[in-house]
This record gives C-alpha cells, sequence and structure tokens, in this order.
C-alpha cells in the first residue's frame, strides 16, 4: 500500500486522469448498453419451482405473473350497464398493451367468482407472458397511466400484482444525497477544513462512478437484482467515505506532529491504508459467504456490493494520495496551518474527552461490560421473534396503488384473494379427454364447470382433479377453488387456491404445508397424478426454507475467513475470537431493532411504512453479511492502533488506552457519517431499502459506540497480556501480514507466554 500510494502521490496529474477516463469510459458503456437487472427466484429442486417449471413447459400462457386491475362503483353495482361498459372499454384497452398475453374480465364466462357479492367490487385478472420484473416499464406504465385516467367519482379503479411492483424499483434519490450533505457536514465540524471535507466524499464518489458502471454492465452478463445496484451505492458510500476518512486523519496527524508532506503521506499509507485494505477484505470475505447459499439471488448482490467495496479501497489507495498531493497543507484547518507555521507541533492525536473516556474504560472495565451487555440484550430481545415471510402490498404506504388494490379486495372478497396459491398438476399418466365438441389442440381450456362447494357439481370434474379439489375445499383455511383450467392435450392442468389469511400470515404458510404433506400426497397415490403448489407465497417460503438449510455454512464461512483475517494480522486468537463474538452481538441487535419497527409496527409510520410483516427471507443473510464485515471494519481501525502501541511498547494497558483514545474520535466521525448515510436510505419508498438502511445505520451506532468503544477496549484491559497470545507452533505456520507496516512491526516484544488475566 505504501509504494502504491507513494507513487500516486508523486503523478497525481496522471491518477486524476486514469480515474476520470474510468468513470467517464464505464458510465458511457453502461449507458450505451443499459442495464437488465432481473429479480430471479429460481429455487432448483423445490416444490415452488417445480410448478413454475411445470407451467413454462405446457401451460405458457399461464406461466407469467398477473397484475390485478380492481374497480369499485361508489354510486350503484359494477353490473349496472353504464359502469360495465366503462369497464370492458379499459379492459380492451389494457389487453392491447404488447406485455399483456390476456385479461380475464369479471364478466366473462368464469368471472363469475371476480364480483363481490355486494356487486360493488369487482377484478379482471391481467396476464402476462413473463415475469413481472421481465416486463417493460413503458408497458407497465401505460396500465398505470390507463388506471389513473379511469378513475371518476363513481368509479375507483386501482391495479397491483409483481407487474405494478416493479415500477418501484428502488432507486437513487434525494434520501441519499441528504446522507452525503450530513456526512459533509460532521466532516467539517470534526476536521474545520473544507478540503478535508471535501476530499472523502470525492473519493466514494469515484469509486462508486466506476463501480456502479460496472454492476449496469455485469447485469447484461448475470443475474443480478433491482435492490443490488442500490445495495452497492449504499455499502459503497458509506465504507468508502470511512476508508479516505481513516487515511486522511492519520496524515492530518502526521502533519501535525510535523511531518513533510511526501513523508506523512507514506506513513498513513504504510499504516491506516493497511488498515483499510484488511477491512476491505473482510467485508468482502463476509460477501462472499452469500455464494454458499445456493441462492442465484444473492449472487448478483454480492457481486455488486463487492465491487462497490473493491473500489472504495483501491480508490483511498490510489486517488486519495493524489488528491493529497493536490490539497497540499490545506488538508489543516487554518488554526492548525498557523500553528505549524510559528512551530508549535501537536503531537497528540486524541483529544482531552476521548483521553478521559480511555481512562474511565480502563478503571471500571467490568462494571461497563456487564450494562453495555445487558443494554444490547434487551435491544436484540425482539430478534428471538423473527419470522420470515412474504411482505405482501399491504405493506405498501397508504395511497398508492398496489394498496388501495389490496384494501380493496382484502374488504370485499377477503384477504387470501391477494395471495391465491397456484397448484400445477401434472396429468401425464392419466390426461384429461378434450370435451365434446372442443377441439384437442389449441389454447388452454376449461375442462369442466367451476368445482365449488356445491356437491351436486362434482360430477362435472375430472375424477383427476375430483379428489383433490373436494380435499382442498374440505381445509378450513381455504376460502375457494377456482375452476380447473386444463392445457391444450389435457397433460395438466391449473388450479388457483383462495386461502381465508393474507400471504403473509402464518396460517397460509401453515396451509401450504398441509398441501404438500397431507392432500397432495394421498391424491398423488390415489391417481398417479403430481401436485405442485406455487405462487408468490410459496416460493418464499421456500427461498427462507433453502435459507434456514445454507445459514450454518455461510455463518461458518463468514466467520471462519474473518478470523483467520484477524490471526493473521494480529498474531492472536483471543483478539478475533472476542471480535467474532461481540460482531454476532451487534447483529443480533440490529436485528431486533428491525423487527421491532418492521414486524411489530414500532414506529413504522415514521419512516413511511405500511403495516408491519414479516422480513423477507433474504434480507437476514444480506445484512448479517454486511454488519458483519462492518463490524470487523471498526475492529480492525480500533485494534491495530492497540496493536502499534503493543509492538512499540509491550504494555498492554497502555497500548489499549493510547490506541483506544488516537482511534475514538476517528470512529466516532466515521461512524457517524455511517449512520446518517444509511440512515438516509430510510427515506426511500422501497421496503427494502428502509429494512436495510434502518439496520445497518443501527448496527453501526451499537457497534461502534457501544461495543467498540466500550465493550472491546474494557475486555482487552481485563484479558490483559492474554489478548496477544498466540501458540508458538501457529506462529511458526502462520504467514506473516502487517496491518502496521515495517516501520513498526520491526519493533518486537518477546512473545507472550504469560496469559494471565489482569486488570489495569
Amino acid at each position: 500500500m505504501r509504494t502504491l500510494g507513494v507513487w500516486s502521490y508523486r503523478h497525481p496529474a496522471v491518477i486524476v486522469l486514469l480515474w476520470l477516463l474510468a468513470i467517464g469510459g464505464v458510465q458511457v458503456a453502461a449507458g450505451m448498453v443499459g442495464p437488465d437487472y432481473r429479480n430471479s427466484f429460481a429455487l432448483p429442486e423445490t416444490d415452488s419451482q417445480a410448478a413454475v417449471d411445470l407451467l413454462d413447459e405446457r401451460f405458457a400462457e399461464a406461466s407469467g405473473d398477473a397484475d390485478t386491475l380492481v374497480v369499485r362503483s361508489t354510486e350503484g353495482s359494477v353490473n349496472d350497464p353504464d359502469v360495465r361498459v366503462q369497464v370492458e372499454e379499459l379492459l380492451a384497452e389494457v389487453a392491447a398493451i404488447d406485455s399483456v398475453a390476456g385479461v380475464r374480465s369479471p364478466y366473462g364466462l368464469m368471472g363469475a367468482g371476480q364480483i363481490s357479492p355486494d356487486g360493488t367490487v369487482a377484478y379482471a385478472a391481467v396476464q402476462y407472458a413473463t415475469a413481472g420484473i421481465e416486463v417493460p416499464r413503458d408497458d407497465l406504465e401505460s396500465l398505470t397511466d390507463l388506471v389513473e385516467d379511469a378513475g371518476t367519482e363513481a368509479l375507483e379503479v386501482s391495479v397491483g400484482g409483481q407487474g405494478v411492483a416493479a415500477l418501484s424499483t428502488p432507486q437513487v434519490g434525494v434520501g441519499e444525497l441528504i446522507g452525503v450533505a450530513f456526512a459533509a457536514l460532521v466532516l467539517f465540524i470534526a476536521f474545520r477544513s473544507v478540503v478535508a471535507m471535501v476530499l472523502p466524499i470525492a473519493s466514494a464518489a469515484a469509486a462508486l462512478g466506476v463501480a456502479t458502471g460496472l454492476v449496469r454492465l455485469g447485469s447484461n452478463l448475470v443475474t443480478i437484482s433491482d435492490v443490488a445496484p442500490v445495495l452497492g451505492v449504499l455499502l459503497g458510500l458509506g465504507v468508502g467515505i470511512d476508508y479516505a476518512l481513516l487515511i486522511l486523519n492519520r496524515h492530518r496527524t502526521n502533519l501535525r506532529a510535523g511531518m513533510r508532506l511526501r513523508e506523512s503521506v507514506a506513513t498513513a499509507m504504510d499504516t491506516s491504508g493497511r488498515a483499510v485494505v484488511f477491512a476491505g477484505v473482510t467485508v468482502v470475505i463476509a460477501l462472499g459467504g452469500l455464494l454458499v447459499t445456493g441462492i442465484e439471488f444473492l449472487y448478483g448482490m454480492a457481486l455488486s456490493a463487492a465491487v462497490s467495496v473493491a473500489f472504495t479501497v483501491l480508490a483511498a489507495g490510489t486517488l486519495l494520495p493524489a488528491l493529497l498531493r493536490i490539497a497540499g497543507r490545506r488538508i489543516l484547518s487554518p488554526a492548525d496551518r498557523r500553528a505549524l507555521a510559528a512551530g508549535q507541533l501537536k503531537r497528540a492525536p486524541a483529544g482531552p474527552g476521548f483521553t478521559r473516556w480511555a481512562n474511565l474504560v480502563a478503571r471500571r472495565p467490568v462494571a461497563l461490560v456487564l450494562v453495555a451487555v445487558a443494554v444490547l440484550g434487551i435491544i436484540a430481545y425482539p430478534m428471538l421473534d423473527l419470522r420470515l415471510g412474504t411482505a405482501d402490498q399491504g405493506n405498501d404506504p397508504a395511497g398508492t396503488t398496489t394498496r388501495q388494490a389490496y384494501d380493496t379486495l382484502a374488504e370485499a372478497f377477503g384477504p387470501g384473494v391477494n395471495g391465491p396459491l397456484l397448484i400445477a398438476v401434472d396429468l401425464s399418466n392419466d390426461p384429461i379427454p378434450a370435451p365434446a365438441g372442443r377441439p384437442d389442440e389449441g389454447t388452454a381450456r376449461e375442462p369442466a364447470a367451476a368445482a365449488g362447494r356445491d356437491p351436486g357439481r362434482q360430477a362435472q370434474v375430472p375424477a383427476q382433479l375430483a379428489g383433490l379439489i373436494a380435499d382442498l375445499e374440505d381445509d378450513p383455511a381455504v376460502a375457494g377453488v377456482s375452476t380447473p383450467m386444463a392445457n391444450a392435450d389435457g397433460t395438466a392442468a391449473l388450479l388457483r387456491v383462495i386461502p381465508t389469511t393474507s400471504p403473509q400470515d402464518q396460517a397460509t404458510s401453515d396451509l401450504i404445508d398441509r398441501v404438500r404433506t397431507d392432500i397432495a400426497p394421498a391424491v398423488e397415490a390415489a391417481h398417479g397424478i403430481q401436485v405442485h403448489v406455487g405462487g408468490p407465497t410459496a416460493t418464499f417460503d421456500d427461498f427462507a426454507e433453502r435459507i434456514q438449510d445454507a445459514l450454518p455454512a455461510f455463518i461458518s464461512l463468514v466467520i471462519g475467513l474473518s478470523m483467520l483475517l484477524l490471526v493473521l494480522a494480529f498474531r492472536s486468537l483471543v483478539i478475533p475470537l472476542v471480535g467474532a463474538l461481540l460482531n454476532l452481538l451487534s447483529a443480533a441487535a440490529a436485528f431486533g431493532i428491525v423487527v421491532a419497527v418492521f414486524q411489530w409496527g414500532w414506529g413504522a409510520e415514521l419512516i413511511g411504512l405500511g403495516k408491519a410483516g414479516p422480513i423477507e427471507p433474504f434480507l437476514p443473510v444480506v445484512l448479517f453479511a454486511l454488519l458483519f464485515g462492518l463490524s470487523m471494519d471498526y475492529q480492525v481501525f480500533l485494534v491495530s492502533r492497540m496493536h502499534e502501541e503493543w509492538v512499540r511498547t509491550g504494555d498492554n494497558a497502555t497500548a489499549v488506552r493510547t490506541g483506544h483514545a488516537a482511534t475514538g474520535k476517528v470512529i466516532v466521525v466515521a461512524a457517524s457519517i455511517m449512520v446518517f448515510v444509511f440512515g438516509a436510505f430510510v427515506l426511500g419508498d422501497a421496503r427494502t431499502i428502509k429494512l436495510m438502511g434502518l439496520g445497518m445505520a443501527a448496527a453501526v451506532l451499537l457497534d461502534a459506540f457501544v461495543i467498540r468503544l466500550l465493550i472491546v477496549p474494557a475486555l482487552m484491559q481485563r484479558l490483559g497480556r492474554a489478548n496477544w497470545w498466540l501458540p508458538g507452533w501457529l506462529d511458526r505456520v502462520l504467514p506473516h501480514l502487517s496491518i502496521e507496516g515495517p516501520s513498526v512491526t520491526a519493533q518486537t516484544v518477546e512473545p507472550v507466554a504469560d496469559v494471565s488475566i489482569r486488570e489495569g
């Protein structure tokens, strides 16, 4: 890092030009190609995926997503002639949209169940040939425009579903700009210099300029979700400013102590620069753990975030030294420049407040640790109630068309109509014969009248499906079963099962389990057919199960590799172990806050959420990877400075107090910036981004101010020389990596043989 930083310092014009060319080239290329973000929830070897595959193969016209267009008559019935004409004209215009494969009207042969008993509400199914996320944005906007224009005082019109949901694709907006503005304010208050305020932001912005362009280009080669680029920006802004800040702070300290510019930059890169590399690697390792889940949806998120982190490290190691050369001593405040000019050097890196705090922690380590752990335990308590599931459009903010459609349907037909289960039946071994007088080929056909709950009509249902429908209707959690639809050759059938509960209700998930474990096997054994349960709710349930199965390997990999890196860095077994345990505590506390707000609904209205609901299955693993990586960042920042003093003095108590006091300010400033940047994402519209923003902001706040500035130094004071214990044989086997650089590691202390624990 020293060599790269010094070269960049010597050739600032070249470095700045290369970065400008990289940003311009990548962004132009990305603009020409365009993004191709895809939310792929493919889950091989799951029941929901089997349903999707069967529909794709034999029922293509029904395999895409469907939006629901909802109309409510406020002055009569939807069956009134004038209202009917108005609705049918609207549906004809909707059907003319290129991406719409068909519209199932409430006034058609199969539409009887799509009109509410009181006749005031009706809905139409807008069927796409593809997944909702793959529908062109222009077509979705055309649909919403038609819906908006059709509404009158006498007729309320709204639309919900997977298609229109894609219009709320998370994007970088005003909230992120507010976060950057707050970060700039914190930097200025901390350093009293406009130049010092601008440089970390410029470094992070340059890194994101390249990273975001590469992610857009990469979306055309690999599957990257629409959430991934926003996640990359969120993480890149936070760590990018922090990494540059750490180097900048060390450089300013060196200058205030009288170092020449070049020497100061070289030393900063040889110490803090190395810490930045280690910190960046820990975040990338944590993100890499997502690859062991075997879930394609997470791969793109890991890639986007890792690319952002990698380029922030590169910018901190190249662009920042070049900018420091250009800035010169203007990186200092006017007061510091006047003091240096007068020969009044300021060698003390810590202010009196942080020194007093470090001394207090050193005097009362046990009491402070017990209080802090108790507080974090209370905050983490809601995590015990964490429930993974489908946060449906009933969780959207009030006033949105998706929320209006959801509430109207739930009120008129029951909550389950918003999330029907799709039962795909493989009839290859016993096809349904074509009805008399109808062709045996062509489009999908209706094999029988609606099964309903009328025993008199059961005889009209083919024997292959009669038992399945009867068993489904007998389940108390089922509100109704749709007319069975068969494909052209009768080898597959599709049923829509309406639960009595909403998609996010645990009772709906229990119904899915009963169908799969009880109803389907009995029918399959009796008729030689295969029954698969699909639909969004079933897919998310399978998603959650897949993630739960992958958790042991995922957590073991993330913790194991991160600990190994810290062992190599600090030549200690105790520090990595303590760091990992405290990271888990930090993550638990952050999850506790997330559950309390998003699942319990505490303060949900304050951040623009709709009603409370379960946590999307992919979010906990993504958050854990990010939180663990960021927590390790602060562990590296803090302990590297302590280790530097330990190597220099061989006195643990002095090393811990000095390192604690010296890094206190930079950790507070860095954490404050991250909290503001991450917290700003809560101002966005997308629930997932709100959740990640709040979770990461809460985690950084608790981790920095409670764990790193209190618990870690307190424990390290209490453990004494045991902090630096490493078995001799392991020390000989492991390669030597240094965060502090040759200038520091050249100083050595005797190996720690006495691992007695002392307070002091």
